[in-house]
């Protein structure tokens, strides 16, 4: 068996990822004698073959750091852009790196776009072991993501501080968090931080809905308000709006002439960027309350991570270095009940976790009052 490991980590940067390599580092070092290198950039490095030697004191000191001392990108193995209008696949190019290193197994570690691409990889017969990672808790087939927890703690804290001033001033705080397409960070920040109106993108909205509860709530003598909205939260009008698009260019998706349906959904993207500030302003005029928009962005992926980040990510980095050295690759680590599992990245690649419906989340959320806006 080779004895070199590789480590990369792609997509958006996350707490929690240095605890993961260095956890995946000096367990491959310590346990079996493994020489550990790392990837800088992500899969863009990789076809680079821009690496780093992982020694034990590149390792140390990096627990508690935020962000990757490795940097990462965004990037489909089997699609890059050349910048002249060509795509190539670039796995050719992958394997002659893996080969040249003789590496026993690539460790990659990511959300949703490194699962497809470790997966595109897997395919091509070279060997990769995955860890999830992501603020927005919606890899498929684990419990939970490194990175969440930290996230959830700062928006929760964003939260809380608003309460004052939007008590002080008699306003409506509408607060957005990030989350992508699924709504366990805002749901969770918006349950700890008493949060009254939470829109997910799991439950389309209506306006009216949101203007009853809070005016109801100004009748019950509450002067103000706080929304914390997902990035990915839409109203059902916009909600129809949005399946009707992506059906319309899924259609055509092998027609070349396809420019005004993608435009389409290209301008809808764009004003969905703008949403939560419109959100805003239609309260306003609904309920005759000043309304204040804040938008959390990229604060929440910062700073050093929580201890049950650095605890997960270590767990799941020394399973990691397990796998690989056991031969075992083609999988994603997961964590299960307090237990880390191997799930095949067949079952992982392409497919989302969302919140479902009946989450114990949503149902204390109701019992509280809550409003989610359907």
């Amino acid at each position: 068996m080779a004895r070199t490991l590789g480590i990369l980590t792609a997509g958006g940067d996350s707490p929690g990822l240095n605890a993961a390599i260095r956890a995946v580092g000096k367990a491959a070092q310590r346990r079996y004698d493994m020489h550990v290198i790392g990837f800088r950039d992500g899969f863009s490095g990789l076809m680079q073959d821009r690496h780093v030697r992982m020694d034990s004191d590149t390792l140390s000191g990096i627990l508690t750091k935020g962000g990757t001392v490795l940097g990462t990108s965004r990037i489909k193995v089997n699609k890059v852009d050349l910048g002249d209008g060509r795509m190539v696949d670039m796995r050719p190019m992958i394997r002659q790196v893996v080969e040249r290193h003789d590496l026993a197994a690539l460790v990659c570690l990511g959300g949703g776009g490194t699962m497809k691409n470790a997966l595109k990889l897997h395919q091509a017969g070279i060997p990769v072991v995955c860890l999830p990672k992501t603020i927005d808790n919606d890899v498929a087939a684990t419990d939970t993501t490194f990175g969440f927890d930290t996230a959830l703690s700062i928006a929760t804290e964003a939260i809380d501080r608003l309460h004052s001033t939007a008590h002080s001033h008699h306003r409506i705080m509408v607060v957005e968090t990030m989350g992508h397409n699924t709504g366990w960070l805002t749901l969770g920040a918006g349950l700890a931080g008493g949060a009254d109106i939470i829109l997910i993108p799991e439950i389309p909205f209506e306006v009216p809905r949101l203007a009853d509860a809070i005016l109801t709530r100004k009748a019950g003598g509450s002067s103000f308000s706080i929304v914390a909205v997902s990035e990915g939260a839409m109203s059902t009008a916009n909600r129809q709006r949005h399946s009707e698009l992506l059906a319309a260019v899924e259609a055509i998706e092998d027609d070349r002439d396809d420019r005004v349906e993608r435009k389409a959904l290209s301008d809808f993207h764009a004003a969905q960027s703008r949403s939560t500030e419109d959100l805003a302003l239609q309260l306003q005029e609904a309920t005759g309350l000043e309304a204040r928009v804040t938008i959390l962005g990229h604060v929440q992926r910062g700073g050093t991570p929580s201890t049950m980040d650095r605890i997960l990510a270590t767990q799941l980095g020394t399973a990691a270095a397990d796998l690989v050295a056991a031969g075992t690759t083609g999988v994603m680590v997961a964590m299960r009940d307090g237990r880390s599992v191997t799930v095949p990245l067949e079952e992982v690649a392409g497919k989302r976790k969302t919140v479902p419906l009946d989450h114990p989340w949503i149902e204390s959320a109701r019992r509280l009052g809550v409003c989610l806006g359907d």
